[in-house]
């Protein structure tokens, strides 16, 4: 959901007032389509284009799939032939094989695709204690990473022949296109023992009309101009997602990265000037900080909403801990923490241009994370530092940028630091940062991002054997944050701001 798209927050709004409503338990189910639905696009491109980078598509596949691509998929025949076209390129690779390629491009291509609003209504139905059923014609490749993601109870898929743990190129039993995935819907509520009245359908195409009829709660999610008459004429209601944007950014998102670096460089040119007429690398740092993001983020147009800001400077110092989505949190934290601060970086990032040289001189501890033993050595400078000369330190627990919005488990590093040092921990949960610029995007998008900053914890109790059930009360301090954001308050409530009782 973006923040600065009000329409499509109010449609979000509604739906998940919608399944406040339904009966809680999991004698309801939520059924969601995938391509389309639950991500922008179709994951089976990201499978065709690492062939492609790989030369493995020869010419009269890819004039087939090409044809095949132009007449687009009507028809439950249409649909078996661009199968066909698939399973005969994976016809003698293991199933293992496939399973790890479908993970590796769900973690760097797939993931960026996904409907932050359809990640709002899954959680919703989580927390109603509803089932979640990802009902896809996609291969389980493709389905299994992202029903894995969502905390999906399971995938209903189409599934394919395997012998000796190698594809036969055929498919096992039918297809879960048209008739096939609403046939499969009424057989997994049957086997549950739920009756499809109580149950909510999510789909984006009119191929999934006969699925949606099926369920007492269907939901056009981004549809298809067929699929939206449909929903008109039938009075299903309609949810209507931001774009995730193509392969290739918008000329709007070039310019604003654009501008957003060209800013950023701007104050750290300004800030250079400050440091040396002062004689002071922190001054450089500080004003860098400041200035350099203040610039950045007021010629991009993206908006900073903070929520408990009294936080950021009550404790210091401290360890401030943020959870990672994307590059776009480095600036973000450089902006919320302004200075006389420091982080924590991997190895790699020292030798990325500008923002290596930056580090440098703040004094960010470069860890090797494939060595622990040589990680707690880079660390000890930063624990002098916070310890010493009260310099507060910003470290990401989850040790990675999460490809969805999904809370990874925390490391225990953070936590030892504040420890070691005797000061408290500051929580700072990022809520969006994603929309604005995901893991492996390279542009932003603009937007508002949105922040929680938590009171200290005081960690002057704590020992060192016990650290791991602290990372574990603090990342649940997280979760509890994400789950009950203003926002999700309203719409359990059964209210919205443009809609008081």
């Amino acid at each position: 959901m973006s923040p600065a798209d009000g329409a499509r927050d109010g449609d979000t709004r509604a739906r998940i007032r919608a399944i406040r409503e339904a009966e809680p338990g999991p004698g309801t189910i939520a059924y969601f389509d995938y391509d389309g639905t639950v991500i922008d696009g179709y994951s089976a491109g990201a499978f065709y284009r690492r062939r492609l980078r790989e030369f493995d598509v020869g010419p009269v596949e890819m004039v087939r799939t090409v044809l095949s691509g132009m007449r687009g998929i009507r028809t439950d025949d249409d649909f078996k032939e661009f199968l066909a076209i698939t399973l005969a390129t994976w016809k003698g690779r293991s199933e293992d094989e496939l399973l790890a390629l479908g993970r590796t491009l769900f973690r760097d291509e797939i993931a960026a695709a996904l409907h932050p609003e359809v990640w709002e209504l899954v959680a919703a139905h989580r927390e109603q204690g509803h089932q979640v059923v990802m009902a896809s014609s996609a291969t389980r490749f493709q389905v299994q990473p992202m029903a894995e993601e969502l905390g999906a109870d399971r995938a209903l898929c189409t599934e394919l022949e395997v012998r000796d743990g190698v594809l036969t190129g055929r498919v096992a039993g039918t297809s879960l296109w048209g008739t096939g995935k609403a046939d499969a819907v009424r057989a997994d509520a049957a086997a549950h023992g739920v009756d499809l009245a109580d149950c909510f359908g999510y789909a984006n195409g009119t191929e999934d009309a006969e699925f949606l009829s099926a369920v007492g709660h269907a939901v056009a999610v981004s549809p298809t101009d067929s699929l939206r008459r449909l929903a008109v004429e039938r009075g299903w209601p309609v949810l209507d997602c931001a774009p995730r944007g193509g392969l290739f950014p918008s000329v709007a998102d070039l310019a604003r990265t654009a501008v957003f670096y060209g800013g950023l460089l701007g104050g750290l040119a300004t800030a250079a000037g400050a440091g040396l007429l002062h004689g002071s690398r922190r001054r450089f740092v500080d004003m860098a900080a400041g200035v350099g993001s203040d610039v950045a983020f007021g010629l991009a147009g993206i908006d900073v909403e903070v929520s408990g800001a009294e936080h950021l400077h009550s404790a210091r110092p401290c360890v401030f801990v943020f959870n990672h989505q994307s590059k776009f949190d480095v600036p973000l934290m450089m902006k919320l923490l302004r200075e006389n601060f420091t982080g924590v970086a991997k190895k790699e990032a020292a030798q990325i241009p500008v923002w290596g040289q930056l580090f440098w001189a703040a004094d960010v501890a470069f860890v090797d994370r494939g060595n622990s033993t040589a990680a707690r050595e880079a660390l000890r400078p930063a624990v002098e530092k916070l310890r010493d000369e009260g310099v507060s330190l910003a470290i990401a627990p989850e040790g990675t940028r999460s490809a969805t919005p999904r809370l990874g488990p925390f490391k225990k590093g953070a936590f030892h630091i504040a420890i070691q040092a005797g000061v408290p921990i500051v929580p700072v949960v990022i809520r969006n940062a994603g929309e604005i610029m995901w893991r492996g995007a390279q542009t932003m998008r603009g937007g508002t991002v949105q922040v929680a900053v938590l009171p200290p914890v005081d960690t002057s109790s704590w020992v060192p054997e016990d650290v791991g059930k602290y990372a574990d009360q603090v990342r649940d301090q997280f979760l509890d944050t994400l789950a009950a954001w203003p926002e999700r308050r309203i719409a359990q409530d059964g209210r919205s701001q443009e809609d008081p009782a």
